[in-house]
């Protein structure tokens, strides 16, 4: 069968310049591409961790209750995993009040509660949370409630909300480096198997496993501090392996680490024994039959596996109909794979100028026009499940990256139709080429055996007239082509031999290395730079390889950004998800309203005498128009509690002509006076006059201002 490299048109330095040129191009557009999309890994590492959101707590967030709870519970949008600590108590002073275990309620993994210590005094609690989400992305949050009433709390916590940089950085880098690591990998590999086995495919799919490997094992040194939003120096903890691998992501990741040690061993069989050629066409024929089974189902199953540890551990496996949700994204990352990591195969083929059969190339396009098939299907249901509404099209991030994976495989499938173009052409030149190179040598050879005839049949005639003499002539005058080593080889064959090799080096003008190494090495290294430009001069000359090459090439470039916007995909929070969370949020009051955390004013005050002299705090929640609950603080200077004789409040509304509106206050403890109910009628802003006597005879007043939003 004719290869692809029997083609030689003419033209080949404006084709070499031609493609060199447009080869520039497009790795100088892949690569700022590329770069800017890994800046947005980095970004857009902390923007992902909120794939599971905060619904609802009881206590409620800002609440205040009457007795202390016997525990905190949270609602999540979806599944969480929990560790010991995931959810921490804390009293004013910032001492933890919880018992430190953690659990989900009812056996829902949705849920969370922590239980508390019992007999807690009154006051303001924080409590600070933290969970990894069903798609192995880190959630974490805090919020208070006050036992009692409100007070200063000097609580202060990390809840780990954001990776840090360095970390999420180089946790981006590594997902994608493992999305096409096994995109290279499962490509090369169908590739070599399928259309054609060579040194550059070999690269390609040895270059995927050691990529997947190496960026799996990185992943999994980074997952600790990835989820607890530490700095780089948490890797060198490797106690905290034992933790992350009692995860869902870590028990993945280790999985893949194991399918990635048998897949070693499919690559040394398919590349070894599968494709190498012992010369006798029956025995290698009978040798890759013998493999191909075994071969083709075990690629099958290692692919499989490898693609189920990222189905089981990411979006597919939370949110609705995860059961049909895992295997269809199994395919997704399948066609991915094959189609991908096809495309590099084929271009480092073409790239490198290796031989390859028109059939070859044919069956690899069936294969790509199935993979997008496969990937068209598979990827409009993830996006109905993942988006939800048109409207998170445009909404949602997750949508509007959507949007641009869509566009950026609208081009590629435009660009692999040229190539499916250059493919029918170079075809049909093929064909054509091999059928005039027959004709060509057939008529040569008929030309060759009339002659030999006509010099046989002279050298006989001569040759009975008798004569020595004759008959040498009539030989070499039958014989007129035969010059050179071809006259030397009738005399003497050891003469032949000298006088063929004295032309061939006379045409490549190299020189006899004389039995000296340097002179040898450098001989080679000419030879294998002739042999090199030979080669770019062959692969250059054909206009329907160059063309294919350079569709190819484009192919590939655009599918290196594509591959980036779906590692970018798989770490935003899906569209529907960003939705049901809004509307959770609708659905419980103040939730959206301004200013719902309490409104605080410090109020010194002196009434004149040394006792006289403290400070009022003044609280008042949610600060909104309707109910408000509020407070009032008294202390010393020294921010001890302390009791007085009167505390008297009111509040006015002068632009509306509202007021005084007197509040009566309850004492409820040392220094702490509160009213339950006070209605503010309009938002606004307000006057606050707080009067505090300390003695029969001493008192002051004091106003502040204070804003009731909307």
């Amino acid at each position: 069968m004719p290869s692809l490299t029997s083609l030689a048109p003419a033209g080949p330095t404006a084709t070499r310049s031609r493609t060199t040129a447009t080869a520039r191009q497009l790795m100088a557009i892949c690569g700022t591409l590329l770069a800017a999309l890994l800046c947005a890994l980095s970004v857009g590492a902390s923007s992902a961790s909120a794939h599971a959101a905060l619904t609802s707590t009881d206590p409620a967030d800002g609440s205040v209750v009457k007795t202390a709870p016997r525990e905190v519970t949270l609602d999540f949008s979806e599944g969480v995993l929990l560790s010991g600590d995931s959810v921490r108590v804390l009293d004013p002073k910032g001492k933890r009040v919880d018992t430190g275990k953690t659990a989900h309620v009812g056996g829902k993994s949705s849920t969370a509660a922590a239980g508390l210590h019992s007999g807690l005094p009154d006051g303001t609690y924080t409590v600070a949370w933290k969970a990894v989400s069903e798609d192995s992305h880190p959630v974490s949050g805090a919020f208070t409630f006050s036992i009692g009433a409100p007070s200063k709390t000097t609580a202060k916590v990390s809840t780990g909300g954001e990776s840090d940089s360095t970390v999420g950085t180089l946790y981006g880098i590594g997902r994608y480096a493992a999305y096409g690591g096994f995109a290279a990998l499962v490509g090369g590999c169908v590739f070599a198997g399928l259309c054609r086995s060579s040194r550059p495919v070999r690269k390609i799919a040895v270059g995927g496993w050691v990529t997947v490997f190496a960026a799996t094992l990185l992943l999994l040194l980074l997952r600790g501090p990835y989820t607890d939003g530490e700095g780089i120096g948490g890797v060198l903890d490797l106690g905290r392996l034992g933790d992350v691998l009692s995860t869902k992501p870590g028990a993945a990741l280790l999985s893949r680490l194991l399918l990635l040690g048998a897949a070693a061993i499919f690559l040394a069989v398919l590349f070894g024994s599968y494709t190498r050629r012992s010369g006798d066409a029956e025995v290698d024929a009978r040798r890759r039959q013998d493999l191909a089974f075994g071969l083709g189902f075990g690629g099958t199953v290692m692919a499989v596996g490898l693609a189920a540890t990222w189905a089981m551990a990411e979006h597919a496996s939370a949110g609705l109909q995860r059961q049909l949700a895992m295997p269809v994204d199994v395919i997704h990352l399948i066609a991915v794979g094959v189609w991908m990591g096809g495309l590099a195969s084929l271009a480092v083929t073409l790239w490198a100028g290796e031989p390859i059969e028109r059939a070859a190339v044919r069956r690899f396009s069936r294969l790509a026009f199935g993979s997008v098939v496969a990937l068209v299907v598979t990827g409009l249901y993830q996006s109905w499940r993942q988006v939800g509404s048109w409207g998170a099209l445009t909404d949602t991030e997750y949508g509007r990256w959507l949007l641009v994976k869509v566009g950026l495989v609208a081009v590629l499938v435009g660009i692999a139709a040229v190539s499916r173009r250059w493919t029918g052409r170079l075809t049909d030149a093929t064909a054509e080429a091999g059928a005039e190179k027959e004709a060509e040598a057939g008529t040569e050879a008929e030309s060759a055996s009339e002659a030999a005839s006509d010099a046989k049949a002279t050298t006989e005639a001569r040759a009975e007239a008798g004569t020595d003499a004759e008959t040498a002539a009539a030989v070499k005058a039958a014989q007129p082509a035969r010059t050179g080593a071809a006259d030397a080889a009738i005399d003497t064959p050891d003469e032949a031999k000298s006088a063929a090799a004295e032309p061939g080096e006379a045409e490549s003008g190299e020189e006899s290395d004389d039995g000296d190494p340097v002179r040898a090495a450098q001989l080679a290294r000419q030879r294998a730079a002739k042999g090199k430009a030979t080669t770019r001069r062959e692969r250059d000359a054909d206009r329907e390889r160059s063309g294919l090459r350079r569709s190819v090439i484009a192919e590939t470039a655009v599918a290196v950004v594509l591959l980036a916007v779906a590692t970018v995909l798989s770490g935003t929070q899906p569209g529907r998800a960003e939705t049901e969370q809004a509307g959770a949020a609708a659905t419980q009051p103040g939730r959206d309203r301004l200013n719902v955390d309490p409104v605080s004013v410090l109020i010194p005050y002196n009434t004149g005498p040394k006792s006289g002299r403290g400070k009022a705090v003044v609280m008042i929640e949610p600060a909104l128009p309707g109910d408000n609950a509020l407070h009032v603080f008294t202390t010393d200077l020294a921010d001890r509690p302390v009791d007085v004789p009167e505390v008297k409040l009111s509040l006015t509304l002068g632009s509306k002509g509202i007021g005084p509106l007197r509040i009566p206050l309850e004492r409820l403890s040392t220094g702490h006076w509160s009213a339950r109910t006070v209605q503010l009628p309009m938002a606004g802003t307000w006057q606050l006059s707080l009067t505090v006597r300390t003695s029969d005879i001493d008192q002051v007043t004091e106003t502040r201002n204070v804003k009731v939003a909307q």
